[in-house]
């Protein structure tokens, strides 16, 4: 574990959203093991929401599928969301990725696209593709 990804685990345990991420982890019964970049695995999450195939909470990486089928590449994209969550300061990370999920949907109808910090963890590495921007439709001078 590099020196940053020990700071981002620290940061984390004290921002409490590392402990968020094991409660749901074992509420939702998830097969949980060390992980790699410092990060902790809950495998089979059978959760609803969110719908996506892994999500992070503090350095809890929760994925719905079992450990034989994640690619590296995902992994890299949740270590990313982790060291988001340590500066944002923990848990205020999530209404600030739900304002930028909704600001990219206005911009091209996908949570994602122009979301900054699906941007910023990496679109592809996420497993998703970007949208083109929705046509800016503009009004007449009469408002019509």
């Amino acid at each position: 574990m590099t020196a940053r990804e020990r700071l981002r685990r620290i940061l984390n345990w004290i921002n409490l959203s590392t402990v968020c991420g094991l409660g749901i982890a074992r509420a939702r019964r998830c097969e949980v093991r060390r992980g790699s970049n410092g990060l902790t695995f809950a495998f089979k999450y059978t959760g609803r929401l969110p719908v996506a195939s892994a999500f992070t909470v503090g350095n809890v990486v929760l994925f719905r599928a079992s450990p034989e089928n994640i690619r590296p590449q995902l992994i890299a994209h949740e270590a990313r969301h982790s060291t988001q969550y340590a500066a944002c300061l923990g848990l205020p990370f999530l209404p600030l990725y739900f304002l930028g999920a909704g600001w990219s949907i206005l911009r091209t109808g996908d949570p994602a696209s122009r979301n900054i910090f699906e941007r910023w963890a990496g679109l592809r590495d996420g497993g998703y593709t970007e949208k083109p921007l929705r046509r800016n439709r503009r009004r007449g001078k009469d408002g019509s």
